[in-house]
């Protein structure tokens, strides 16, 4: 009974369009993947208990930005940045090299950059994750603007050639590193999902959280080896990328209680009967 019911379906299949099999293929896909996220989701009010230990870390950052933001802003040459930097180029293999060139690569090409956020957007949107989808767009706008202006008011000229290698010249100011505050709008907000709303040992879940966690702390090595940035502009763009992943995560949390483009259910759980 069974063969005959594949075999039927095969015959459907071949007499319907491609289109038509493509788009029911791509619409199962979606729906299995709905299906597992679903899963793995955890009751909204222990993923607000969960994002609130975040930032609780993420908001002790930004005090500790300003203070690194006016040193350099009048010391913009320091010793200790200069030989962190010659430390870390001490190794120059070839493979070394170019998996530092690899791990900048998003931050380097706009349109891989744009394509990965659209991309995860729209996953995210497909998988019932409206408000996260957003979230992320707006946040990877943000901190652009924000990295534009923090290095105008900060104006802190690049590593040269004189100083420690420079094995891919960038343009523009140094403080803070562009590449680490998308990666950490990026990265780290898929990261800070996947602590807050996952749950369970499932492949998706743990690749995307050794993924995210390794862009973001590799790209500031990648950035001070490459000869682009210096170490105090590295720790600032972590310092600050993680107080604004902090205050956009609070922001998050706040439409999430408040059921803003979710269709999860908002009550509490029942109180357990006693006996």
């Amino acid at each position: 009974m069974s063969q005959k019911f594949t075999h039927d379906k095969e015959q459907d299949n071949e007499q319907k369009p491609a289109s038509q099999v493509i788009q029911a293929s791509t619409q199962e896909a979606i729906e299995g993947a709905q299906k597992e996220v679903e899963a793995a989701r955890v009751p909204w009010y222990r993923s607000i208990k969960r994002g609130r230990l975040l930032i609780a870390l993420y908001t002790i950052q930004l005090a500790l930005f300003g203070v690194l933001a006016l040193w350099v802003r009048f010391n913009p040459v320091l010793p200790i940045d200069i030989a962190i930097t010659r430390e870390f180029q001490e190794n120059q293999t070839p493979w070394l090299k170019y998996t530092m060139v690899a791990i900048s690569l998003q931050g380097n090409v706009l349109l891989l950059s744009v394509g990965l956020v659209v991309l995860a957007a729209v996953i995210l949107w497909l998988v019932h994750l409206q408000l996260e989808a957003v979230t992320l767009v707006v946040l990877s706008v943000i901190s652009s603007i924000l990295n534009g202006l923090l290095k105008l008011l900060v104006e802190r000229p690049r590593p040269t050639a004189r100083l420690v290698d420079i094995f891919q010249a960038a343009g523009g100011l140094s403080f803070p590193s562009g590449h680490v505050m998308a990666y950490m709008a990026f990265w780290g907000f898929l990261f800070s999902l996947c602590i807050i709303l996952f749950k369970g040992n499932s492949w998706w879940r743990i690749t995307l959280l050794i993924v995210s966690a390794f862009f973001v702390v590799m790209v500031g090595p990648s950035r001070i080896y490459l000869g682009d940035h210096w170490a105090s502009d590295v720790l600032g763009s972590y310092l600050i990328g993680g107080a604004l992943l902090g205050v956009t995560l609070w922001i998050y949390l706040k439409l999430k209680e408040r059921g803003v483009l979710s269709k999860e259910d908002r009550k509490a759980p029942k109180a357990a009967p006693q006996a």
